[in-house]
């Protein structure tokens, strides 16, 4: 395999789409360091790991010698990107912007090498451009052009209103790999639009046009909705260790391999060889033990994960939580559940009466658990092992 082959495995691993793949083996051929931006609207400050698929292929990037720009989004964060969204997003101010981005930076080092990371903001280039540079750079894109993207004509097709100030968003995005130069731009296949537009901008400009990278959004901990704080579904990389672990713990043997790919710095051929030991007849829970202790080692050191996974086996085998169980989805209206109904729901208890009274002998577990609340809501998002006497479990994923 040649250089420029394995690099190219590397980069597109786990990757949605490149574009345009001839144009980046060019670039990588000519033997540079490669100016590789991503930009982060500093807009929800405590990251999550959906947030760090994104933040892991950039150190991909570095592992292969590059030079990483992370773009921190100061004043486009004061308009809002409208990507994915229906309505339109209110505006953060400045004093949120950069406290926000100050615990970006803290954070996103835990991954990235500071060495090979150059942190920018776009306030500095876009508040020199002016009101004159703006309405210049708006006259590079058209209405209909604008109306082409798949959130924007949704919204225009619904007759839901579109703020002017959501069109300058793409080119705002686009006029950053301008001013930094870039040679590849990473983001999320939410982004594929104005990824596209930096391209044409650079273009214009008499730049060489960025190839771009777009990266899936990582499923939750129910492995159906993307990972979100407002779902409950999601692993913060600053919860505690057990947290992480027992949360990793807690996804679907097919969800896991996702994950590996995603977000494990393992190599593809060590992955692939995980797999086979599996199909081969190991316990796909010793293979889950491995990821979840890479990923609480990575953010809270090496120590923390071997105590993590004594905590998690003595609960474990305190507990005797099996392997094998019946898994099912339960709806929650938006709200979630209470613990008393999800338990007659997943058929470990004949009533709701019933649920309370094993609650109240204190034959039920949650997560090994003894739950003593009566009153307790799962909220949706949430993936959950119940246990009612010695011999009945369930996993159950409120949707």
């Amino acid at each position: 395999m040649t250089e420029i082959t394995a690099a190219l495995e590397l980069i597109k691993r786990g990757a949605d789409e490149l574009l345009i793949e001839a144009e980046l083996v060019e670039k990588l051929k000519k033997g540079r360091p490669l100016r590789v931006k991503a930009g982060f609207d500093p807009t929800a400050p405590d990251l999550h790991l959906g947030h760090t698929v994104l933040i892991n292929k950039l150190r991909h990037f570095q592992e292969l010698g590059h030079q990483v720009l992370f773009l921190i989004g100061d004043f486009t964060g004061m308009i809002g990107d409208p990507s994915g969204k229906n309505t339109t997003r209110p505006p953060l101010t400045r004093e949120q912007v950069l406290a926000n981005a100050a615990t970006y930076q803290e954070q996103v080092f835990k991954i990235l090498d500071p060495a090979k990371t150059e942190v920018c903001f776009n306030s500095s280039w876009m508040e020199a451009l002016g009101a004159s540079g703006m309405i210049r750079l708006a006259a590079q894109h058209t209405v209909a052009r604008m109306l082409e993207r798949d959130d924007f004509s949704k919204r225009y097709a619904a007759q839901q209103p579109i703020a002017i100030h959501e069109f300058l968003y793409p080119l705002c995005q686009g006029y950053d790999s301008v001013a930094m130069k870039a040679d590849i731009e990473l983001g999320g296949t939410d982004q594929r639009f104005n990824l596209l537009v930096g391209r044409e901008l650079q273009k214009h400009y008499g730049q060489a046009p960025q190839c771009v990278l777009t990266m899936p959004l990582l499923e939750g901990l129910d492995g159906v909705n993307k990972m979100s704080k407002s779902l409950g579904n999601y692993i913060g990389i600053y919860e505690p260790a057990n947290e992480i672990f027992g949360k990793v713990m807690s996804v679907s043997d097919e969800l896991m391999w996702r994950y590996y790919e995603l977000l494990s710095f393992r190599q593809a051929a060590e992955i692939r060889g995980l797999r086979d030991s599996i199909a081969e007849g190991r316990n796909p829970r010793d293979v889950k033990v491995m990821l979840a202790q890479e990923l609480v080692a990575r953010f809270h050191g090496q120590a923390a994960a071997v105590a993590a996974l004594e905590d998690f086996e003595a609960r474990f085998q305190r507990n005797a939580i099996p392997d094998e169980m019946p898994e099912l989805t339960l709806l929650g209206g938006g709200v979630g559940l209470g613990v008393a109904a999800v338990l007659k729901q997943a058929g470990l208890t004949v009533s709701t009466s019933e649920s309370l009274r094993m609650i109240d002998q204190g034959g039920v577990r949650l997560n090994g658990e003894k739950v003593v609340d009566k009153g307790l809501l799962l909220k949706t998002g949430e993936v959950v092992v119940l246990q009612v006497g010695k011999r009945k479990f369930a996993r159950v994923t409120i949707s």
